[in-house]
């Protein structure tokens, strides 16, 4: 495949040209990706890596029949959507279609972050509200009004929390403040949301909304206890609010059993607005913003106008209904949960086997592998986790580390991932871990000492992360009980979502 540029002519410009903000995936040692297919990624010199963090392209890169669709309505008309057409209204039944009956008007955007900051205004204008309540470690997405809901941005940088911003503590069974040995962590986490209310009430504060993923990406692959968005969901409906369920990465399929992660909740949960992005145009972008017929006439009742020159554009439309059909002719719903089941499986039995995997939590093809230092303190193991997905990168498979602590290995693939792919990927786990284990011997502190370090290839940023021991830990309990979602099957029982 011909380039424009070398691949170090290309990381000059980049440099040259794109702001320094803007980071790129492995940055010590950047790959650069010419083509893909499936849940394949090919560099320049035609080096073949298993795509473990692609949760864009939902049904697979360069899906053919996305493809088409695309180029097909491109050669007829692409236009905004002030002009009647059938894209938009088919795109938005069959949307409709897949939630519940009262979730049933759509407001079409670009992104994931467009449709939030549109949440944002449809919870304000509906409930005559300012105050958002978000969770901690979340993120939401980009633009100003997002990065000041997003904890996982604002405590990074230089911004303050803005009062009309109230952050509750992320409903973390295995690493939080009410953990899996707790009677109830459902009830625990939602009266932290039932305090924050009334402690606003009290400062003359009224809630306008609610937000969160229905599972935490960037806050370390969470899933929520049973029972705790419905008992959020009443406190902050009894105040005067909305609850805004954040779709954008966990959505189309991706837990396998249910279209949407809010689902798994159970019938008698549904969210009053819900946002959806990434994986909708397979790469395509194409984002909507899905709520109730009250609160879009609130909305129209401020007297301005909703417009969004590319939002449900013909092709953008007709990219999302290919989607949608490929989601449901090849099963990948199916698919989640058979390799998705799977791959938990055999992450469990490396757990057995490695001291330093603290947890293997997930659901369909959305995992988070929690590696530690020592299990009974549960001390985040940030350096390795980042040595890790180096070195995966060098036998070829692509992963990230999120969380907190950038201790959590994600694995959120493009939906058309195998079993075959399961076993490749976690062969190259053990490898890495066992090398790990070897270099070291016997041990329960940490896994990489300075030893490994000459012993095993480790990246700058892995390196730094050692030297600064930068491993913040709150309070440990070294029960092992598991609340998960369909994670886990050797754990002790406890409450659980039904699936």
């Amino acid at each position: 495949m011909s380039e424009l540029y070398s691949k170090r002519d290309t990381l000059s410009l980049r440099t040259r040209h794109i702001g320094p903000s803007c980071k790129v995936f492995f940055a010590d040692d950047p790959i650069k990706i010419v083509r893909a297919q499936r849940q394949y990624m090919f560099d320049e010199k035609g080096g073949r890596y298993l795509d473990c963090i692609n949760n864009v392209s939902h049904v697979g890169h360069c899906h053919p029949e996305v493809l088409k669709a695309a180029l097909k309505q491109m050669e007829l008309l692409n236009t905004n959507s002030r002009f009647l057409h059938d894209n938009i209204v088919e795109y938005a039944k069959r949307l409709s279609a897949t939630l519940p009956e009262k979730l049933s008007v759509c407001y079409f955007t670009n992104s994931g972050s467009e449709a939030n900051d549109l949440a944002l205004r449809l919870a304000r204008q509906f409930s005559g509200h300012q105050d958002v309540i978000t969770l901690d470690h979340a993120y939401h997405g980009h633009l100003t009004s997002l990065i000041e809901i997003s904890p996982y941005k604002f405590q990074e940088g230089k911004d303050i929390k803005k009062e009309f911003v109230h952050v509750a503590p992320a409903p973390d069974t295995y690493r939080g403040k009410y953990r899996e040995d707790h009677a109830d962590p459902a009830s625990a986490y939602a009266d932290d949301v039932k305090k924050i209310i009334e402690e606003a009430h009290k400062d003359g504060r009224k809630i306008a909304a609610f937000i969160t993923e229905s599972m935490q990406s960037c806050g370390g692959q969470i899933i929520p206890p049973a029972g705790y968005f419905q008992k959020v969901a009443k406190y902050v409906r009894e105040a005067g609010g909305v609850f805004i369920a954040d779709e954008v990465q966990v959505g189309f399929g991706r837990v396998g059993k249910h279209f949407w992660s809010f689902q798994m909740h159970g019938e008698d949960f549904v969210p009053d607005i819900v946002t959806m992005g990434k994986p909708m145009g397979n790469g395509h972008p194409v984002a909507c913003v899905v709520t109730t017929r009250e609160i879009a006439e609130a909305f129209c009742s401020s007297g301005m106008e909703y417009f969004n020159t590319y939002g449900g554009n013909p092709v953008s439309s007709a990219v999302g209904l290919a989607v949608l059909d490929v989601i449901e002719s090849e099963d990948l719903r199916g698919n989640a949960t058979r390799v998705g089941d799977y791959l938990i499986e055999l992450l469990n039995k490396q757990k057995a086997k490695h001291a330093l995997i603290g947890d293997v939590r997930g659901c369909g093809l959305f995992i988070g592998i929690d590696l530690v230092k020592d299990h009974q303190k549960r001390t985040p193991a940030t350096a390795e986790a980042q040595h890790i997905i180096y070195r995966m990168k060098e036998k070829r498979v692509l992963l990230s580390a999120d969380g907190p602590h950038r201790n959590v290995l994600k694995i959120k693939p493009p939906m058309c991932f195998t079993e075959e792919d399961a076993v490749f990927m976690v062969e190259q786990l053990d490898g890495i871990l066992t090398v790990l284990e070897e270099a070291n011997g016997p041990q329960t502190g940490s896994v990489i000492s300075e030893n490994t370090v000459c012993r095993t290839k480790m990246s700058k940023e892995a390196h730094s992360e050692l030297l600064s021991d930068s491993t913040k830990d709150p309070k440990e309990n070294p029960s092992r009980k598991r609340n998960g979602l369909c994670a886990d099957k050797n754990a002790l029982p406890n409450k659980r979502l039904k699936t």
